[in-house]
């Protein structure tokens, strides 16, 4: 424990969001974790016996968001490199890529990312032509924004021998599956150790700036590669920064393999174990096929290796995982988990808390599953406020109909699914409170949840997602991971009115959140502590 863990610290003159006092302004900090909330007249007492005194302003201490699936590297090399999801056309992705072109002569591979041709007026991709052309000639790799495809130039082709032979390779169109993984590591292979590093500081500093304490790393050999993951990990626990958890998208047989997981200091077989892809690559599973596309996605992974997975992982102690987001894809998470449960015990496998990314397209039938069986719903709702509405790209994909069952926030709730809010960034931006906004706000009214419950998801369900109940709350005892924010007035707000106005009376103790209302600025960070140590203090404050 460092110094600056040690020191005794009294926070006052502000509002403390904690259930231990929900009209607490004042809270004491010591030995890394929260030792008092309260009033501010008692904190008088404490102030002689602390050894630093902060006046809040009146500013929110809250709760460190965790976001629960993030990709550190991938997300840096987006902030340090070539971002194109400002893009408004091809022609503007083009410029783009010749002006980055330009100012990186040095770099052996150029990267890119975030291309939505959808949003695009000429509603296609860039072409291997028109790339080449953009970087005289020069190896490019730029994944659409779901990560899930990839344009790529001649010259990065060149680097993968045999790579026009493997499954989704396409001479005039977006690579997927295994070609484009064999692309993508080619491409991960030129990053030098100092650029990912580099990449990876840049990234735990942005989540540190949003009030981000902890973030789940999702890695996996079909996504980065065990030298970027174990680098990762030592980073962040050499350095201050947001808390790192990792997950290893690797499937386990039996106890080695659950081993070399742990060795490399995972938490779980879990992330982005993928047992099908992404709707806006039509990749995802689908029970019935797309409206757009005369197919119903790819499956990666069937119900008996699931099932396989889930058993290796529940027998040696580990959590196991998935990438599920279209129907079939998710019933065949069901139904392997149902048959996971039979060979070894129920109780077993609800104890395990296995988790499932994403779980976009569910139905009542699997709702109930995900709470019989102690899933996690590790969900991004981002993914709506980008994709979904009657005119989005998952209307495009699925027809309007279909595309309103999406992201059933309400009902996962109302069922007792536990849920994990996370970005899966840089698939959308680092931005949690603009997730609670996404959650409380969804396109699809139906499916809106509270402030205060998309908060608990974004904070605590994090925790809880990693089996850990006792953090993500600021109460005596749990872990000094909080977040100041300066905002506005504190209200309580829920879809439903009669709730609001019940919350709000003073006698139901429910403490108060800034206005998540569309339009309305959202907070600023001020500081975020992790574990009682500062790793961001916003400049001049």
């Amino acid at each position: 424990m460092t110094e600056s863990e040690h020191r005794t610290v009294l926070l006052r003159g502000g509002d403390v969001h904690s259930p231990a006092d929900p009209f607490a302004t004042a809270m004491v900090v010591e030995r890394g974790h929260v030792a008092w909330v309260g009033s501010e007249g008692a904190a008088d007492a404490f102030a002689s016996g602390v050894d630093e005194v902060i006046d809040l302003e009146g500013a929110l201490v809250t709760p460190a968001f965790t976001d629960a699936h993030v990709h550190t590297t991938a997300t840096g090399l987006a902030l340090t490199g070539l971002d194109l999801s400002g893009a408004r056309t091809l022609a503007d992705a083009l410029d783009l890529v010749r002006a980055h072109s330009a100012a990186r002569p040095e770099d052996r591979v150029l990267l890119g990312h975030g291309w939505d041709a959808a949003r695009w007026p000429e509603r296609r991709p860039p072409s291997r032509r028109e790339l080449d052309e953009a970087t005289g000639g020069r190896p490019l790799y730029l994944p659409r924004v779901d990560v899930h495809s990839a344009v790529v130039t001649s010259a990065l082709l060149d680097l993968v021998p045999g790579v026009t032979d493997l499954a989704g390779y396409h001479p005039d169109r977006p690579l997927t599956a295994a070609a484009h993984h064999a692309v993508r590591a080619a491409a991960h292979a030129a990053v030098t150790p100092g650029q990912r590093a580099g990449a990876q500081r840049a990234a735990l500093r942005h989540a540190a700036s949003l009030g981000i304490g902890t973030v789940h790393e999702c890695a996996g050999p079909e996504i980065s590669d065990e030298e970027d993951f174990t680098a990762l990990l030592a980073l962040a626990a050499d350095e201050p920064g947001p808390r790192v958890v990792g997950y290893w998208a690797e499937a386990v047989s039996g106890e080695k393999d659950a081993r070399r997981v742990r060795e490399l200091g995972a938490v779980g077989a879990a992330g982005d174990l993928f047992v099908d892809g992404s709707l806006g690559s039509h990749t995802a599973c689908l029970h019935e096929p797309y409206a757009d596309a005369a197919h119903t996605g790819t499956a990666h992974l069937d119900a008996a290796a699931v099932a396989a997975h889930v058993t290796a992982c529940t027998e040696a102690g580990l959590q196991a995982g998935f990438h599920a987001i279209g129907d079939a894809a998710v019933s065949a998470v069901v139904e392997g988990v149902r048959a996971a449960s039979e060979a070894v015990g129920l109780a077993r496998v609800r104890a395990a808390r296995h988790r499932v990314e994403h779980a976009e397209m569910l139905t009542p039938e699997t709702i109930a599953a995900f709470a019989e069986l102690g899933l996690t719903a590790s969900v991004q709702p981002a993914f709506d406020a980008a994709w979904g509405g009657e005119d989005g790209m998952y209307a495009q994909r699925l027809g309007a109909e279909r595309a309103r069952t999406l992201n059933p926030y309400a009902a996962l709730l109302r069922a007792g699914v536990p849920l994990a809010f996370g970005s899966d960034s840089p698939v959308t931006p680092l931005d949690p409170w603009g997730t609670v906004r996404a959650a409380a706000f969804h396109r699809t009214p139906e499916h809106r949840i509270s402030v205060r419950a998309a908060f608990t998801a974004h904070t605590r369900g994090g925790w809880r997602a990693t089996g850990r109940d006792d953090a993500g709350v600021l109460v005596p005892g749990a872990p000094a991971d909080y977040a100041v924010w300066r905002t506005e007035n504190l209200v309580v707000q829920a879809p439903d009115d009669r709730v609001a106005r019940w919350s709000t009376d003073p006698r139901s103790g429910t403490p108060g959140l800034p206005d998540m209302t569309p339009g309305v600025e959202l907070p600023l960070c001020l500081r975020t502590v992790v574990a009682g140590r500062t790793v961001f203090v916003r400049p001049n404050e």
